[in-house]
């Protein structure tokens, strides 16, 4: 059986269609509210003409009226305020003399036209008041909506441009030690670990290029691509770097920031395996505890016993600090982000953060913020 899927689209997503669904329907409720009061009132169905005549006459001036409010509108506060006391004033007088005018040709009475059109006067007045004030209140809140939506947009662009800055941080640093590893191989003439490493390469950036800076995977993604890093620098250093998983399957589906990992493994890479001549073990841990994933990273090295803190905190360069600051940017305070040196020696990186999974293809409700490009502006037809 074919599942349909449902689009859901915002009410003033196109703001001519709305204005025009809510115009109409309130002069219809208010037809249908008069009507239903005469008619509660005993009164006989000819008497209801001069209420259609009403209403269609008030439906038609605030129909000019829209358009002299969507010309004061963005102008200075007395240009607006001065537009729509005068014009109020004009569409009032002459819906009351209309109403008048008809309420003189269709009932018998001997009041002179004076005295109707002062007795006409409350019930236009209140109407087109109130209509005024709702056009506005609803166009303040549409442009209060968009300017949020904008706003959000703005933010997010920001994020991404800053992840997409330290993304580009850590990159080149990789590259380069590679590229230099390559390099001696070259002059060494050992052609064939040269180019294993040079394939290794092609496929870690062909698998890590592939997403945004802002994008994230699931663990067991982050994981592959951490395994093709590790890969390359095997070629290095060959026995020395000894990596070992330790992934739960409960935290394999989780969502993580593309390529977290790789700055932590680089930093236990330059301080554990780089100085020892026996090299050093790493264990990338994954777990889920709750609503949270942690993950930690831990070496085999001098740990904080062989380096200052905040030397170790500044690891790579840019790595350790480009991976909270990225933490920072995706979650906000809800992630943690520890170092420890335990007495013995060695260092342990934890980060732990909100378990989320992927979301399944087909359940987005297809809306976009702000709306279709046609619903920029005033509603108004």
């Amino acid at each position: 059986m074919a599942i349909v899927e449902l689009s859901i689209e915002p009410f003033f997503s196109n703001k001519n269609r709305a204005f025009w669904n809510l115009h109409s329907a309130g002069w219809a409720g208010a037809l249908i509210f008069r009507a239903g009061t005469a008619i509660a009132n005993q009164v006989s169905l000819d008497k209801l003409v001069p209420l259609l005549i009403s209403t269609i006459t008030g439906y038609s001036i605030s129909l000019i009226l829209s358009v002299v409010y969507r010309i004061v509108f963005d102008r200075r506060p007395l240009v607006i305020w001065s537009g729509v006391l005068a014009s109020l004033t004009v569409a009032i007088m002459v819906y009351a003399f209309m109403d008048a005018w008809v309420f003189q040709l269709t009932a018998v009475t001997e009041r002179g036209f004076t005295s109707i059109l002062a007795g006409s006067l409350l019930l236009p007045g209140m109407t087109l008041s109130a209509w005024s004030a709702l056009y506005f209140a609803i166009n303040f809140y549409v442009r209060a909506e968009e300017q949020a939506d904008q706003l959000f947009r703005l933010e997010a662009q920001a994020t991404s441009a800053q992840l997409t800055m330290l993304r580009y941080q850590l990159n080149p640093h990789f590259l380069f030690n590679t590229l230099n590893s390559i390099s001696t191989l070259v002059l060494l003439k050992q052609t064939e670990p040269a180019n294993a490493m040079l394939s290794r390469l092609s496929s870690f950036l062909r698998f890590t290029l592939v997403n945004e800076a802002s994008a994230r995977v699931t663990v067991a993604k982050e994981i592959e691509t951490l395994k093709l890093y590790l890969d390359i620098e095997k070629m290095r250093f060959e026995e020395r770097l000894r990596p070992d998983f330790d992934i739960e399957d409960a935290a394999c589906d989780a969502l993580i920031p593309s390529l977290l990992l790789q700055p932590l493994v680089e930093n236990a890479i330059k301080y554990a395996v780089t100085p020892k001549e026996e090299g050093a073990d790493i264990h990338v841990r994954a777990q889920r505890i709750g609503d949270h994933v942690r993950i930690s990273v831990i070496d085999t090295g001098p740990g904080l016993q062989m380096a200052k803190p905040d030397k170790a905190m500044t690891s790579t360069g840019v790595g350790m600090a480009n991976t909270r600051e990225r933490l920072m940017q995706a979650y906000g305070t809800n992630h943690r982000f520890d170092i420890s040196s335990p007495p013995g020696g060695g260092f342990e990186v934890i980060v732990e953060i909100p378990y989320e999974l992927p979301v399944a293809p087909g359940s987005e409700t297809g809306l976009t913020a702000g709306g279709t490009p046609e619903s920029r502006g005033m509603i108004n037809a």
